[in-house]
């Protein structure tokens, strides 16, 4: 499979070649959807507590008598019945929303949104693409000129380049990761993707392993 090589100008200098096996493979929806609830739920932090009828304060003495009173029976003001009492079957923090993810099928559903992007048009592939100064500026400027334009865009760093992720930080739906560090969500949260050929690289030697 072959896509175009941009320059910072965003002009067309020539072609490369993808790995078939990594950016021409069937895509299989559920499975995608599948591992994307998987690492939706694994960023959850599970800190939501509501107090059930033993944690809140009060309560401790009966607020009348059982009989006699002509009112129905109540043990405690603190019951889930009351105003200002526990909560019946509410979130609690000890509860874990961890889901494993076989390797194999982390690496394969990767590979199909990669693919997606591939076949969509939705993958740039520039000669290069870092920031010489560290400017935002710098960065909108090579961003403006390729055919994302106006879009939002995940860039693929093959290494961590501080000045260019300091640039690009500023920048509305721009988003720096390193290539190796890319997550099924990471590209279904962005329109196109920013790869350059170095990138490409690193994406291979990741799936060898």
């Amino acid at each position: 499979m072959k896509v175009n090589v941009y320059n910072k100008n965003g002009e067309k200098i020539g072609k490369t070649d993808l790995p078939g096996d990594i950016f021409n493979v069937k895509i299989n929806p559920s499975l995608i959807h599948q591992v994307a609830v998987c690492q939706y739920a694994n960023q959850r932090q599970g800190t939501v507590h509501a107090k059930g009828r033993g944690e809140v304060s009060g309560g401790g003495k009966k607020p009348w008598a059982q009989k006699g009173t002509g009112r129905a029976r109540h043990g405690s003001i603190r019951s889930p019945l009351w105003k200002g009492g526990g909560v019946s079957f509410g979130p609690v923090k000890k509860r874990n929303y961890k889901k494993t993810i076989p390797r194999k099928m982390k690496k394969q559903t990767l590979s199909m949104v990669i693919s997606g992007k591939a076949k969509e048009g939705l993958l740039i592939v520039p000669e290069e693409f870092k920031s010489e100064r560290g400017k935002t500026k710098e960065i909108a400027e090579i961003l403006n000129r390729l055919p994302s334009a106006g879009k939002s865009v995940l860039i693929a760093l093959p290494l961590m380049d501080k000045k260019t992720i300091l640039a690009a930080r500023n920048i509305k739906n721009a988003v720096t990761i390193q290539a190796r560090d890319l997550t099924v969500l990471d590209l279904l949260n962005f329109q196109y993707l920013i790869m350059p050929k170095e990138s490409i690289k690193e994406i291979r030697q990741r799936f060898l392993k």
